[in-house]
């Protein structure tokens, strides 16, 4: 069961703004950002819960996350053992998606709300709540986010948002805490020190896990650009060598392409690091040769040669070329996770702690490494849509394969949340 520890100064006020007393109970709400693991999400659920019976009884109230599995994980869970430490009775209605709440003679109703997508604005639509709190702000369409706000009509409602730094063109920064005084939001920045539960072990812990642009944002709380090159910590000096052992376990990872680049890379185990031993990559562009399916297919078996293969990591777009390797029925094939910026995060790490990497002759790659940049010219993260497509089946490869072996690695976004 959780347990309550001593709070800091800055959980205190994310506790406490709401009570009559304090100089801010006049603000409509509340923003909380800052770094991951720095005690903002527990302590806004239960100051939200607190606060919801501190001004209503018998009363609506929405809690919202990028999915409800998402909310249920970092906000439903911890929080319900800590209410019943407080006095709250807790009654959660998991195929209705509601926990209904009680203490005393008052009883309030919190439902439970996923904002994926732009459709999702359509499931809180028609309530008339007390509040809302958002975790994971940042992660929700804005439409979602501004008609949950919409339905708190009562006197006294109030808005509750959390999350952590995105870039700083995102339309949340931009319209709410870059305008928190126009709006009348107080507005708290949290650090890791702001959160004392956690030992200094695990607070350098976490700051091995990022790099770049993603430490800045998840470690230092800043909503910054991601610019210039994706893999700055790439060195050719510490990255290229050849395998220096026996290869135990071997992947293919694949981008596929007829005009654009088809690249694919084989992957052995050696030791505990992963080196990319060779690869094929065919550019139809620049060689001025369109190759079929079946003809990629025979330049994967020639890849291959006789080594036992455990499967092919492959962009679960390239349907085509997933279906002729399947008809040969000699290749198990997993469709990749696409998610792009948290696949980049994971090969940071891979790169940063040595996990992966690079034999002489893989030299497509090699020179990806070197043109891979972020692209500036548009309002949101994402890498430039050029010299991608061995950096695409590299992560493919990452995100798949290392992922699934190692249970220490944690995303917050979206990350989990980037």
């Amino acid at each position: 069961m959780n347990s309550l520890k001593p709070f800091s100064e800055k959980q205190l006020s994310l506790l406490t703004w709401w009570v009559k007393s304090s100089p801010v109970s006049d603000r409509n709400g509340i923003i909380c950002d800052g770094a991951v693991r720095s005690g903002k999400t527990l302590c806004m659920s239960i100051s939200f819960v607190s606060w919801a019976f501190y001004e209503f009884s018998n009363t609506s109230f929405a809690l919202c996350g990028k999915t409800i599995a998402s909310l249920r994980r970092n906000v439903v869970t911890p929080l319900l053992p800590i209410l019943s430490q407080l006095g709250f009775s807790c009654r959660e209605k998991v195929s209705r998606n509601y926990v209904e709440i009680s203490r005393g003679d008052i009883k309030n109703r919190f439902y439970l709300f996923g904002g994926r997508d732009e459709s999702s604005a359509s499931l809180i639509q028609g309530m008339t709540l007390g509040g809302v709190l958002l975790d994971e702000a940042a992660l929700m369409p804005r439409s979602f986010v501004e008609q949950a706000i919409a339905r708190c009509s009562l006197n006294n409602s109030k808005l509750w948002f959390n999350c952590n730094p995105e870039h700083p063109y995102h339309w949340f920064y931009r319209e709410w805490i870059k305008k928190h005084e126009q709006k009348k939001m107080l507005y708290l920045h949290f650090r890791m020190e702001d959160n004392p539960s956690l030992s200094k072990e695990v607070v350098e812990r976490y700051k091995s896990l990022y790099s770049g642009a993603f430490y800045e944002r998840f470690i230092e709380g800043k909503w910054v650009c991601a610019d210039g090159l994706v893999y700055p910590m790439f060195s050719e000096k510490r990255h290229i060598r050849k395998p220096a052992g026996e290869i135990t376990r071997w992947y293919l990872s694949c981008d596929y392409g007829t005009v654009n680049p088809f690249s694919l890379g084989l992957w052995g185990l050696c030791g505990d690091v992963w080196c990319r031993v060779d690869e094929f990559y065919h550019s139809s562009r620049s060689q001025g040769v369109q190759l079929t399916d079946e003809e990629y297919y025979e330049q994967l078996l020639l890849l291959v040669g006789s080594r036992e293969i455990e499967a092919l990591i492959i962009d679960p777009s390239a349907a085509s070329f997933i279906q002729t390797v399947k008809r040969h029925g000699k290749f198990r094939v997993i469709k990749a996770d696409n998610d792009v910026l948290s696949g980049i995060n994971r090969v940071c790490l891979a790169l940063k702690n040595d996990e992966i990497c690079f034999a002489p002759e893989c030299a497509d790659i090699i020179k990806e490494f070197s043109l891979y940049r972020w692209d500036n010219s548009i309002k949101k993260d994402a890498p430039r849509k050029e010299y991608d497509h061995a950096m695409d089946d590299m992560r493919y490869f990452v995100k798949t394969v290392l992922d699934g072996e190692n249970d220490d690695f944690i995303y917050s976004v979206a990350v989990e949340r980037m």
